[in-house]
């Protein structure tokens, strides 16, 4: 058996699955270190993997990403994109190198799994295959990949058609340059020469798909756009199988058997981060069909029930259930429509099930997810994060009642079920990569 470093930036929605193909490594024999934020130790250790925390220079709070934004000050647009960037991915390159070059140097380790994201591999990823470990990746969002064929990442559109398409990605392209691509290229240059790497000869959001030896991307090509210039190294593998902790599956609330009185079920949720005001989604939903015949199941990502009715101004519609954590898969095979603001993993675990969504994001990739889920046929994009109850109604209720939404998410279901488990297959490929060197 080999031994491992992981590598994850200290974000809940980057370094969970990474923590999951971790664990899955374990559990197939192997030694397995991840290197990432000190807040996630309990959530690493639990899944056997060592934990070693990031340098408090490039480590911080997911939960108060606020304060790491602090420098964007009023930065609206495309201004605030970059400087979130610059902040959670660019700045943070020297640190995470240092840390991540330091365990490497200590000897021991066979390859390194590192989630897309984790940009600190850049300056190894520079050196000849030669003078390095393998270096395989995960990704855990949407391709943000640039391409001829799509608009640029963080646009929230969908892929144009013929040559008035073309077109329109090209000016988007040229346009987002200056404002965008280039200085965070800059940026990323000036860290990777702090710690002697040469410059990068690609863009940032491109990253990921041309410098690893493999990436293995935790979604389904159906799911996704077409690129023409998507490297033979990127492969579609699926989402993860089960992530559900199995105390959580046995303590079930004492209304699940509600689920199965034959009424429709819509599961709303914000997800572990964006989940503060929950007036963004989850009221505006509990609101829109407290008066119809369906069951709306809340999932509160951990806070505390209360803050729901608080965040309603008083009781609870007769026909909500709310609880803190839910075993995911359990509650999607019951669900009819499910109500989410686009996490990746959330929306890849939801059509796994085959179960169509409605989504309404705004903020981080979510647009992006949202765009697809649209595009792919399986949802409706409301295309904002704050939707006003009656928008959110009328998507529930055009989803329920238009059988094409379901029929979709059914076929990508089968397109996943026919997919081997994820994990087997990047085992395989680090085994392959390791006799190889």
């Amino acid at each position: 058996m080999s031994s491992y470093l992981l590598c994850a930036p200290p974000v809940y929605g980057h370094l969970a699955p990474l923590v999951a193909v971790g664990r899955g490594l374990v559990v197939r024999g192997h030694e397995v270190t991840m290197l990432t934020g000190a807040k996630y130790r309990d959530l690493v250790t639990a899944a056997g993997i060592r934990h070693v925390p990031l340098p408090a220079s490039v480590d911080f709070d997911d939960g108060h990403l606020e304060e790491v934004l602090a420098d964007a000050g009023s930065a609206r647009g495309i201004a605030r994109v970059r400087e979130g960037m610059l902040a959670v991915f660019v700045r943070v390159i020297p640190g995470q190198y240092r840390a991540m070059r330091a365990l490497l140097d200590r000897g021991g380790f066979d390859a390194v799994l590192g989630e897309a994201a984790f940009t600190g591999l850049a300056p190894y990823l520079a050196l000849p295959p030669e003078d390095r470990l393998p270096v395989l990746g995960v990704g855990t969002t949407p391709v943000t990949m640039g391409s001829v064929d799509t608009a640029p990442f963080g646009a929230g559109l969908q892929p144009g058609r013929g040559p008035i398409g073309a077109l329109r990605n090209r000016l988007l392209t040229a346009a987002l340059r200056p404002a965008l691509t280039q200085p965070l290229r800059r940026a990323a240059d000036t860290m990777l020469a702090q710690v002697g790497a040469p410059p990068s000869p690609i863009d940032t959001f491109d990253f990921a798909y041309r410098c690893f030896d493999q990436l293995f991307q935790l979604g389904v090509a159906e799911l996704e756009y077409p690129r023409r210039e998507l490297p033979t190294s990127v492969h579609f593998v699926g989402p993860l199988r089960s992530t559900d902790d199995p105390r959580q599956a046995e303590d079930l609330p004492d209304w699940w058997s509600d689920l199965r009185l034959g009424r429709p079920v819509v599961h709303v949720t914000q997800g572990t981060i964006d989940n503060v005001d929950f007036g963004r989604l989850v009221v505006p939903t509990l609101r829109a069909l407290a008066a119809e015949h369906v069951l709306v199941v809340v999932s509160t990502g951990g806070r505390p029930v209360d803050e729901v009715e608080r965040a309603f101004g008083g009781a609870l519609p007769g026909n909500a259930r709310v609880a803190t954590h839910l075993p995911y898969d359990r509650l999607l095979p019951l669900c009819d429509v499910v109500v989410t603001n686009g996490g990746f993993g959330g929306v890849q675990r939801a059509l796994a099930h085959g179960v169509p969504l409605v989504v309404a994001g705004s903020t981080e990739d979510k647009p992006e997810v949202a765009a697809r889920v649209a595009w792919a046929g399986c949802g409706r994009d409301l295309r904002t994060g704050t939707p006003r109850e009656q928008a959110v109604g009328r998507a529930v209720t055009e989803v329920l009642t238009s059988p094409t939404f379901a029929a979709r998410s059914r076929e990508l279901a089968a397109a996943i079920a026919r997919l081997p488990d994820p994990v087997d297959v990047i085992e395989a490929a680090l085994t392959a990569a390791v006799a190889h060197r």
